[in-house]
């Protein structure tokens, strides 16, 4: 809900496919509400990464997380040079998000989101600098967004998600400086 209507429209979620595709059914579920695909976490990175390729030269916005699984305790893991790789091939810019609250929304095992507080940051697009590589982009993107993470520039809402909602104007999305 923190992307707008029009961006909505032309995004895709890699979902892991060891987790969420396993059952046709879940997976198809998932894919239809979510409007995710299926992206695989071990072997086969290069096709993966050629998938995600093709969805970005598309005109397609992907959301991938760079850490490749959920955290095992809610603070921010290693990312995966995969995202650096991406940008590389393709020219398409990187916008860090940081997204507050995922853990306990969504711990690791759960398959049904619990209900609870979720707050999105979104930085400034980023492009790799010339000659900058897969994995040192990566890392200025994971700086990117544990900056977002780490400095709140305002403070959190309080109150029911009904009064938290009206005091926001809904689809309005700022970046971060």
């Amino acid at each position: 809900h923190a992307l707008t209507d029009r961006a909505r429209d032309r995004t895709v979620v890699a979902a892991a496919a060891d987790y969420w595709f396993k059952r046709p059914l879940l997976g198809n579920i998932v894919s239809l509400f979510l409007n995710t695909f299926p992206f695989s976490r071990t072997g086969g990175a290069q096709a993966q990464l050629h998938s995600s390729s093709q969805l970005l030269k598309s005109g397609w916005n992907l959301v991938l997380f760079p850490e490749g699984s959920r955290s095992p305790d809610g603070r921010i893991q290693e990312f995966k040079p995969g995202v650096g790789h991406l940008a590389n091939e393709t020219g398409t810019p990187v916008v860090p998000i940081h997204i507050r609250g995922a853990y306990q929304v969504m711990p690791r095992g759960q398959k049904v989101p619990l209900p609870g507080p979720i707050r999105v940051r979104i930085g400034k697009p980023m492009s790799p600098q010339p000659k900058e590589g897969s994995r040192e982009f990566t890392a200025r993107v994971e700086k990117a967004v544990r900056t977002l993470g780490a400095t709140p520039k305002q403070p959190d809402l309080q109150g029911s998600w009904i009064e938290r909602w009206k005091l926001t104007k809904p689809r309005e999305l700022r970046y971060d400086d």
